[in-house]
């Protein structure tokens, strides 16, 4: 009988457990090795789009996604007043997009994708390295405090500060701070009814959206010197920087205790990595290619980053020459609109809105083409996204 070939995950994440699924469902046997005590997410809500849904149907959790999930696009874009600069529908946005965008907390995908693993190919307060990363005649090592494990694969999807990263390209500037910081929060907000909405002001911005489980989940982001933090607390940095916006805003800050925020500044990586893998050993998700969340597609990318990476696992030259383009044509597309969202001049301000509201009078999805590329991406194998909605979902 043929030996099962073994594949090690460092990192628990999002991208570390859609890798180890992955793996899995093709006959690896997986372990997968997290440095925290319990797979409790660090974070807040995801926002899935067509593309990432897409790789989970490879999984067969795409409609158990869809149907855990509440629907974007009923909403749109906003100013600190209130003034509506664009509106979206979400069926239109799923027409468009061959499926829906979908919100949903981090802890309820952790959840579904753990259960595609076996039970003990978890390990959770694991840390762990890479000792040696392997070639075609040797497998890699990874190191733990418990001994070595050796493995045909390792995956590495150990986050923004990588150290399987700098292990691997020691030489590489890793990951810089994108100037700016972010605050984000999931609470119930008595009353509240709302359409989603991002609010785009100087220099900073506010999102509020429903979650289907009838509590909301808010995000905001404003230019700030790194490791800048309040003298008192987050919710009263908000409360200073976002009080006197318009509604649900004020009432979300109201309902919100100080201990419900979460703030983390931003890091990404400027400098394309020359490769996602040496060895035998593939980075996958913040690890290869960190990127602003201004396109909302880090988490995604992490998931195509798996689905692709269990398709290509016995030509990693293949998994880099598919991934790599792509990955860093969208980061660096997130850093454009990240400039675009953090504006400060009034003027720059005045012209963007009116291009903006321009642009939602003529064609209300032609401020969305930018996505469009982003969510009409296809998984190298089957199945695809049917794009329908589970009943109840809306």
């Amino acid at each position: 009988m043929a030996r099962s070939r073994r594949a090690v995950v460092i990192g628990g994440g999002i991208g570390g457990l859609t890798a180890a699924a992955a793996l899995h469902g093709r006959g690896w046997d997986v372990t997968v090795l997290e440095r925290a005590a319990s797979l409790e997410p660090v974070g807040a809500a995801i926002s899935l789009a067509p593309n990432s849904l897409r790789a989970l149907d490879v999984l067969g959790l795409g409609d158990e996604i869809r149907d855990l999930a509440a629907w974007q696009g009923d909403g749109g874009l906003r100013t600190p007043s209130g003034r509506w600069l664009s509106r979206t529908d979400a069926d239109a946005v799923a027409e468009r997009f061959g499926g829906p965008l979908v919100l949903l907390h981090r802890a309820t995908l952790v959840s579904s994708l753990a259960t595609r693993i076996p039970p003990d190919a978890l390990r959770t307060g694991a840390a762990a390295t890479v000792a040696d990363p392997g070639d075609a005649d040797r497998p890699a090592r990874v190191s733990t405090p418990d001994g070595d494990l050796e493995a045909d694969l390792v995956v590495a999807a150990d986050g923004i500060q990588s150290a399987v990263r700098r292990a691997l390209f020691p030489h590489h500037p890793g990951a810089v701070y994108s100037g700016f910081t972010t605050w984000r929060v999931v609470i119930p907000v008595p009353g509240a009814q709302f359409a989603s909405h991002e609010t785009w002001g100087p220099g900073r911005i506010w999102g509020s959206h429903p979650l289907k489980d009838g509590r909301v989940y808010a995000y905001a982001a404003a230019l700030a010197p790194a490791g800048e933090r309040a003298s008192d607390d987050e919710k009263a940095e908000l409360l200073r920087r976002y009080g006197d916006w318009h509604e649900p805003i004020p009432a979300i800050l109201a309902a919100a205790r100080p201990e419900d925020v979460l703030r983390h500044d931003v890091h990404h990586i400027t400098e394309p990595l020359p490769a996602y893998h040496r060895g035998r050993v593939a980075l996958l998700g913040d690890a290869a290619h960190a990127m602003p969340p201004t396109l909302g597609q880090g988490g995604n990318q992490a998931i195509e980053d798996a689905v692709v990476l269990a398709h290509h696992c016995d030509d990693l030259d293949a998994y880099t020459a598919a991934r790599l383009p792509r990955t860093t044509a969208i980061a660096r597309q997130a850093v454009k609109v990240g400039r675009l969202n953090m504006a400060t001049g009034r003027a720059g301000i005045a012209v963007r809105n009116t291009v903006i509201a321009g642009l939602a009078k003529l064609a209300p999805l032609l401020f969305l083409r930018g996505l469009a590329s982003i969510a009409d991406w296809r998984p190298p194998q089957s199945p695809y996204a049917a794009g329908k909605a589970p009943a109840g979902n809306r």
